[in-house]
């Protein structure tokens, strides 16, 4: 599906008016494999010359509609990915594993690694949970030498 009836689509999913920002947020979100940080998206935007408090109640607006999720990456920097097209705001589905690349500092969804049920002791009750992993992701590996 191309990009921009994907972002149209899922804009109309959440019920949000497609306005010039939510699009061109959403596409930069959706043009990257990893997780970005505010600052990432305002560069990626450039010179389009969003507000930060716009690109902000953006980000905001989308996560509670369930458009995207934050993401935990060890830092106290917030990174943002965009969501399966399972999730709405009233169920979040994104119950992956994220990973971390230690080489080029992207934080990655790993969507097809769910994280595992955790029996919790007593009267404790979850409300989140997050996994990140950490090491080198495949585009940062060394190559292989050939084979003789």
């Amino acid at each position: 599906m191309p990009l921009t009836t994907r972002i149209t689509e899922t804009l109309a999913q959440h019920g949000l008016r497609a306005t010039p920002i939510r699009r061109q947020v959403l596409q930069v979100l959706l043009s990257k494999p990893y997780a970005l940080s505010s600052n990432d998206i305002e560069q990626e935007l450039g010179s389009a010359g969003i507000d930060r408090i716009t690109l902000y109640r953006t980000l905001r607006t989308f996560e509670q509609q369930g458009v995207i999720h934050r993401v935990v990456d060890a830092t106290d920097i917030i990174h943002y990915a965009s969501c399966s097209v399972d999730c709405t705001e009233h169920a979040h589905h994104d119950n992956h594993v994220h990973f971390k690349c230690n080489a080029c500092q992207h934080t990655y969804c790993l969507n097809q690694v769910a994280i595992p049920p955790v029996v919790l002791p007593g009267r404790f009750q979850a409300q989140r949970s997050d996994l990140l992993l950490s090491g080198i992701c495949n585009k940062c590996q060394p190559s292989q030498p050939a084979a003789h």
